[in-house]
């Protein structure tokens, strides 16, 4: 049975861990009770055996055997204020006696045991008799000397009835009382989970889109844990909805311009009778396309590195194939640009990181050293292990960047001094993107002889890796 409310579940298993310990725990104890009510009843089952064999012998045992005949019979010991008290309760039992000549001659008797014949038992004995309807408990005592046998016994009767009033007492309570605490639990367990309605409570008063944290003065210690973890996923949440906002807003903005253009040299070329005016405005317009397909090229970059869509788990990654790869992708736009490359490898460095991550930093740090370095110009890519970290270096010998400018240079959409480069913005974001799933660090600096820039990515090698 799967049980949905907390409340319910927490109260079946209170109530059958109470019932799987006091049920064994009555039982045993009544039973422990029983068996101290047997050996009291045997007791004095003995203890009457004794007082009769006192009373044989002050009588004498010659004389019972001349006046047995006349003196056979004595009244049953029944229904008279002899009683047994157990726990506040009072018991009338009923005994009897019996005393036998050695050869098995009835010498006297009690009404009740007067027909039930002598057994061969040994002295001190106890032994369980069937006479008509009714069970009686025996205990036998043998007066060697005088060569008489005495047995005292008692019906089973007073013992039922204090074995059932004992099962009464121990098991009634219980099954009345179950009920009652399985309402008193209830009680209990809602007013202590009574903090997660206030929880609740506070979270549906919370306004859309409100960073405020959580507030629970009173939440007991189990419950803060979860109250601050709570309030740090809001948190996150609520950042990532501000940037996704952001970036929607950024998105339109950079967008916006290039389909303007777009349809307006459409437009133009459309509007022209001069097929040279037609086709430069076409030309203009493809332009401004290829311009847009690669903007929402990085944008899409851009947003699948925000969303964490690199973010799943680690695997091992080889920045000496993967910087390969990404140089050979590149092969056109770096013969292109007429910039010269240097690649400084070692023969292998794996890592445990995001493939696509890496890739699209490694792409995007290259094409960007390639954007500003001049014609004739040199970019230097290395990668090398230093201590626990694997550092990649992507320098130019371009325009480089001013050092109180370098700091907003990560932000979106921030370009550099030479604007006439044609980029977006966006290639150190997504960069920067890429640094913080990895835990590594990113700065921009000068290079060591001459003009330009040089960013430096510095990974940690996890254990193992």
């Amino acid at each position: 049975m799967k049980l949905s409310s907390l409340r319910v579940r927490l109260l079946v298993l209170i109530v059958l861990v109470l019932v799987a310990l006091l049920l064994p725990l009555g039982f045993l104890s009544a039973k422990h009770t029983l068996e101290e009510v047997d050996e009291l009843s045997d007791g004095r089952l003995a203890q009457a055996a004794r007082t009769l064999e006192v009373l044989v012998g002050r009588v004498g045992v010659e004389h019972l055997r001349e006046h047995h005949l006349e003196r056979l019979l004595v009244p049953s010991v029944s229904n008279h204020p002899q009683e047994l008290t157990v726990q506040g309760r009072t018991f009338e039992s009923e005994v009897g006696f019996q005393v036998f000549d050695r050869d098995g001659t009835l010498l006297l008797a009690t009404e009740n045991l007067a027909e039930v014949p002598p057994t061969q038992v040994a002295d001190g004995a106890f032994e369980d008799i069937q006479k008509g309807k009714y069970q009686w408990r025996v205990f036998t005592l043998v007066m060697e000397r005088e060569g008489v046998v005495i047995r005292a016994g008692e019906r089973y009767d007073s013992r039922n009835e204090i074995t059932r009033a004992l099962w009464l007492e121990h098991g009634l309570p219980a099954l009345l009382g179950l009920p009652l605490m399985a309402f008193l639990v209830g009680l209990a367990i809602r007013r202590g989970l009574a903090p997660l309605d206030t929880l609740a409570a506070a979270l549906s008063r919370r306004e859309p889109g409100s960073r405020e944290p959580v507030d629970l003065p009173d939440a007991p210690e189990e419950l803060r844990p979860v109250v601050a973890a709570l309030n740090q996923q809001i948190e996150r949440l609520e950042g990532a909805l501000e940037r996704e906002r952001h970036f929607s807003a950024d998105v339109a903005h950079e967008l916006r311009t290039p389909l303007a253009s777009t349809m307006i040299n459409l437009e133009d070329a459309m509007a022209s009778a001069r097929p040279d005016e037609a086709h430069t405005a076409l030309e203009a317009a493809r332009a401004c396309l290829v311009s847009l397909a690669r903007r929402t090229e990085q944008l899409l970059a851009l947003a699948r590195l925000e969303a964490g869509a690199a973010a799943g788990p680690r695997s091992p990654v080889d920045l000496t194939q993967l910087a390969l790869d990404v140089v050979d992708e590149m092969a056109t736009v770096i013969g292109a640009g007429h910039v010269e490359l240097g690649v400084e490898l070692p023969d292998t460095l794996v890592i445990e990181g995001y493939g696509t991550a890496l890739r699209a930093l490694l792409r995007n740090l290259v094409e960007n050293a390639f954007r500003h370095a001049p014609a004739g110009g040199h970019v230097q890519l290395s990668i090398r292990q230093e201590g626990d970290r694997a550092r990649i270096e992507v320098a130019d010998d371009g325009p480089g960047i001013a050092p109180e400018r370098r700091a907003a240079m990560f932000t979106r959409f921030q370009r550099g001094a030479d604007t006439q480069a044609g980029g977006y913005g966006l290639g150190l974001s997504i960069v920067q993107r890429a640094v913080e799933l990895h835990g590594a660090s990113i700065r921009l600096g000068d290079p060591e002889t001459g003009t330009g820039l040089v960013v430096v990515v510095d990974i940690p090698l996890l254990p193992g890796a």
